[in-house]
């Protein structure tokens, strides 16, 4: 309720202003005041964004204190988890940033380079209303994602629910002959199981194309964590002579499942809802293999190279490509013909490195100057500018 005197009536949050004017503001208050700010920050930030649905991709940008009911995009199903285990939050978060970072990774090279929004609650903008080959790949990398940064979590002793995977005790063996389970193996299972019913828990909301293709994608990403799982031992014995082993199983780095699920962006297969609606078959008659590890999409991407809000493409004027090169990294297929301009830098770079006893390299810093190569800027037809 506001305050009144004699003069009028005071609203909480000014209240708290003038109270701290004053020097006789409370931590509690204090602390109440910040919040409130905070939130209103983060409303605004929502009230001016694009109108694209939000996605629980934007728990990499926000802390998990505040998500879980503020940010629009989390269904019912989501915000329970996330209220739930705010810890796995924080892990997802920590992951998201991880997945995108090899997305762009993977694209840094294409007309489409897995752009970010700055301070956009749809992380890529519209582009990932098409359902395209982007879409299928973006949805299969941060559905991985979750899955490693969930099994990470799990293996370091970060989260109450979870740990090393326990099934993996007694005796075994492999091609290079027997051996004991021990150390602590990935729990890959508990991660697969969490990130399902988080990162699905939308999708299984509604049933038309777009959903059943984001599920697919979902479950590829998924599966191309399992899929890359690796037997690790240590040796124990005279001299390490390995007369016994001890083994666990481990995640290898995460730019294996990127560089597996760009492949299979490469490779990736057109579909088409079926008639009965529960489910999609592929577009083209003529292909007779299964689609169960392929990502599929439904429309064809646009090309990327004008800059179109419409369809979130960002254009590639002002991209650096590599003149040389008669890939995707080209001038030619990366100005989409436009033609490029050529700046002459200055860098300095390590030169003249010798090894020294022991045990360190030692190098100079050297400047040489490099032609540095930008997409034109698209020029609009002449006839435009006589109307």
């Amino acid at each position: 309720m506001p305050e009144c005197d004699g003069v009028g009536c005071a609203s909480p949050a000014r209240r708290d202003r003038q109270r701290a004017r004053g020097g006789f503001l409370s931590r509690r208050e204090r602390r109440g005041a910040t919040q409130r700010i905070y939130l209103l920050f983060i409303l605004l930030l929502l009230m001016f964004t694009p109108s694209v649905d939000s996605s629980w991709w934007y728990i990499g940008a926000l802390g998990a204190r505040v998500i879980c009911d503020n940010i629009p995009g989390l269904v019912n199903k989501q915000r329970q988890l996330c209220q739930r285990h705010p810890d796995l939050m924080q892990s997802i978060g920590q992951g998201a940033k991880e997945w995108i970072r090899e997305c762009q990774h993977q694209f840094r090279h294409h007309r489409w380079n897995c752009s970010t929004l700055e301070r956009d609650h749809t992380v890529f903008g519209r582009v990932m209303l098409r359902s395209s080959r982007e879409a299928a790949f973006v949805y299969a990398i941060s559905s991985a994602g979750v899955v490693y940064a969930i099994t990470r979590a799990c293996s370091q002793g970060e989260l109450k629910i979870c740990s090393c995977d326990s099934q993996r005790r007694g005796r075994a063996s492999d091609e290079d002959g027997d051996f004991d389970w021990g150390g602590c193996s990935d729990n890959i299972n508990y991660g697969i199981k969490f990130a399902k019913a988080f990162v699905d828990a939308r999708e299984r909301m509604v049933k038309d194309a777009r959903a059943l293709m984001n599920l697919h994608n979902n479950r590829c990403g998924r599966m191309a964590v399992k899929r890359f799982m690796k037997t690790e031992c240590k040796c124990h014995g005279v001299s390490g002579s390995c007369a016994l082993r001890t083994c666990w199983l481990a995640m290898p780095d995460f730019r294996r499942t990127g560089d597996y699920l760009r492949k299979k962006y490469n490779a990736a297969v057109e579909v088409m809802m079926n008639q009965d609606g529960t489910g999609f078959m592929v577009a083209d008659r003529d292909y007779k293999r299964t689609t169960k590890n392929d990502l599929v999409y439904i429309e064809n991407s646009p090309d990327y190279c004008l800059m179109d809000r419409s369809a979130g493409s960002l254009g590639t004027s002002g991209r650096v490509c590599n003149k040389s090169s008669r890939g995707m990294d080209g001038c030619e297929i990366m100005c989409c013909g436009r033609g490029y301009d050529t700046t002459r830098v200055n860098r300095m770079t390590k030169c003249e490195c010798k090894f020294k006893w022991c045990c360190a390299v030692e190098c100079r810093d050297c400047e040489e100057t490099v032609d540095v190569h930008t997409c034109k800027l698209h020029k609009k037809p002449d006839w435009l500018d006589l109307t």
